[in-house]
Formats: structure tokens, sequence, C-alpha cells
């Protein structure tokens, strides 16, 4: 009975990837690795890691050499993040923006919850400096873990030990978790930047972006369309909205 259980809680975690990004010290992969296996998870994407694979990561790993060999490592953070709708990123606020945040556990239910229908992402950055602007952009919602103010420093690795935790836990309870209507499927990372990109063009050519500073209304153009979430059907919409715009900023621009 108690293995049919944990059966159900791995199963319920299988379509949650951890995502390391530009990792520096082999040992904090293959900790992340024991970390990950303890509580039950097993997809683990690694973006431009400094060294691996490596012999240091995998005497870290502590007996979750399998978590290491069924590593995907990517070359960006586009192929690491496709086929996710849902990104989270554990990281500070950003400083020029605000974006919305949320704590360890709300992100785990949500996680959990969305993970029964796609793949969801949560990114974890450089030891040193952690996730940069552009990439926190990527992400619905930054994850906050509280800490002791006067030393806040934590380890990549329990990092992920502690929303490791708060997922198996989420995956336990999950019967108590509300799950979004069927008819309602975001889109992934791809798409999301395939829209935020033709939106980018078309206000350069409607000559509402300023080209020469085009960042700061993207960015609170991203947080918008990231925390609305887009399906399929909108996107469509939106992209045929941003088309008929160009072709009639186009046709204008001929006639004159």
């Amino acid at each position: 009975m108690a293995g049919s259980e944990s059966g159900e809680v791995e199963s319920r975690l299988a379509r949650i990837r951890i995502v390391l990004i530009n990792t520096t010290h082999p040992g904090n992969i293959g900790a992340t690795a024991r970390a990950m296996k303890v509580m039950g998870l097993s997809s683990l994407h690694l973006v431009t890691p400094k060294i691996y694979p490596s012999a240091e990561a995998t005497a870290m790993a502590s007996g979750a050499d399998d978590v290491l060999q069924h590593a995907v490592v990517h070359e960006s953070l586009d192929s690491a993040l496709a086929g996710c709708p849902l990104v989270l990123g554990t990281s500070a606020r950003l400083r020029s923006l605000p974006m919305p945040m949320i704590d360890a556990r709300r992100a785990a239910n949500q996680a959990l919850a969305e993970s029964e229908t796609h793949e969801v992402a949560v990114l974890f950055g450089r030891e040193r400096y952690g996730l940069v602007n552009e990439e926190m952009q990527r992400c619905q919602f930054l994850v906050n873990i509280p800490s002791n103010p006067d030393y806040s420093s934590l380890n990549l690795a329990q990092a992920v030990q502690i929303i490791a935790y708060e997922l198996r836990v989420a995956a336990q309870g999950f019967a108590d978790i509300s799950v979004q209507p069927p008819d309602w499927e975001p889109v992934d990372d791809q798409q999301m930047e395939g829209l935020f990109e033709h939106l980018e063009r078309t206000l350069l050519d409607l000559r509402f972006l300023n080209p020469k500073q085009p960042k700061r209304l993207m960015m609170r153009l991203r947080r918008l369309f990231n925390r609305a979430r887009p399906d399929q059907n909108e996107i469509n919409i939106l992209r045929g909205i941003l088309k008929a715009s160009q072709d009639a900023a186009n046709k204008e621009s001929g006639a004159k």
C-alpha cells in the first residue's frame, strides 16, 4: 500500500522539471540530484553548466546517479523551457520592475495542479547571483524562500531541497488542490516568446515603441501577458490583431 502511494506521488511529480542555469560547481549538480531523488523528483535539466559530467557531481549525488544519468543538458534556456506553459523562477524581485511573487508552498500547489496537464519548469540561477533580469522575465511567478535577513545566503542545492520538499507535500495532498478548467491550456514558453517578438516588431512599425529604449515598455507588457497566460486561441487572436495592425501601418506608409 505504501509503495503504491509513493508511486502515485512520483507520477504526479514526473512532469515537473528542475532547471539549473549555468551552474559553476559540479558538486551542486550532484547535491541537487540527491535532493530531488529524496523527494521523488526525477527530471533534471542543465543549461550550459560550466563543468559536466563530473566525478564530483557523481560523488555528491550519493546514490542518485540515475537522476544524473537522465539529466538533459541544454545549450539555451529556450530549449530547457520548451513545452512548459508554467515557469517558476526562484529569485529575488526585479529591481527595475516588480514581478508576481509567491511563496514556496503556493508555488508547489500551483505546479502540481498544472502538472496534471502539462510540463512545469522551476528555474534556479547561478550560485553567485541567481537569475538575470531576462531570465526572470521568462517566468510567470518568482518564488520566494524567506530567510534570515542577517544571513540570507542559501546554497543552490539547499534551495532545491526546500522546493522539492514543498512539491512532495503538495503531491501527497493533491486531492485538496483545485485544478484549472479543462478548456484552458496555456501556451508554452516558445509560443509566448513568439508573441513578445511579434508584439515588439508591431509596436516599432506603429512607432509606438521607442527603438532607442524598448526594454522598459516590453518588460511591462511581458509582465501583463505572463500574468494573463493566454491559451492557443487567445494567442491566435492576439497575433492576428498584431498582423492586421502591421498591414494597416505598412499600407498607410506606402500610400504616403
